[in-house]
Order: structure tokens, then sequence, then C-alpha cells
């Protein structure tokens, strides 16, 4: 089962860390180990991580969000894009 890491931007860190439950059930619906992660440094920078077992469900709702999922994104305060890096 691969980690994957998704990187990017958000309008607010505190906005986004209150969005974690529900971003973990989008996607624990492709992997377990759901990890939220803010850059160091203070900026606005996340990182989520997780072991998938469903790759190409993982890619493809990344690739094309869902309406619910564009929806989830927004009162996160998810900023595109996403750069997604997956274990080797």
């Amino acid at each position: 089962m691969p980690k994957v890491v998704i990187m990017h931007k958000v309008e607010d860190i505190e906005r986004w860390l209150a969005g974690k439950a529900e971003r973990a059930a989008v996607i624990g619906r492709y992997g377990t180990n759901v990890t939220d992660h803010v850059a160091a440094d203070g900026s606005n920078n996340i990182a989520v991580s997780a072991d998938v077992h469903d790759l190409a469900g993982a890619q493809a709702m990344m690739a094309s969000p869902s309406p619910e999922d564009l929806a989830a994104m927004g009162r996160h305060g998810v900023i595109p894009p996403l750069a997604v890096y997956v274990e080797k």
C-alpha cells in the first residue's frame, strides 16, 4: 500500500484544521492513516499523507473531484493546485 502526500495552500490554517474529520472521511474512501501536516514556517502551506489502498480511485478523485468533494475543499479553504506525491 503506497503512501501518498498531497500538498497545497489554504486560505486559513485554523479553518483547514477544523475540517480534519470531514477530510479524513473523504480520503478514507481510498486510504488509511490520514495525517495532516502544517508548514513549520507558519505559512499557509499544508500537506496530507495517507496509506492508499485504491490509488486509481484517489488519483481520479484528485484529478476530477465530485461536486461534493469540491464543496468540501471550498469549506476547508483549499487553494489549488494540488501537488500529489506517491511513494515508490
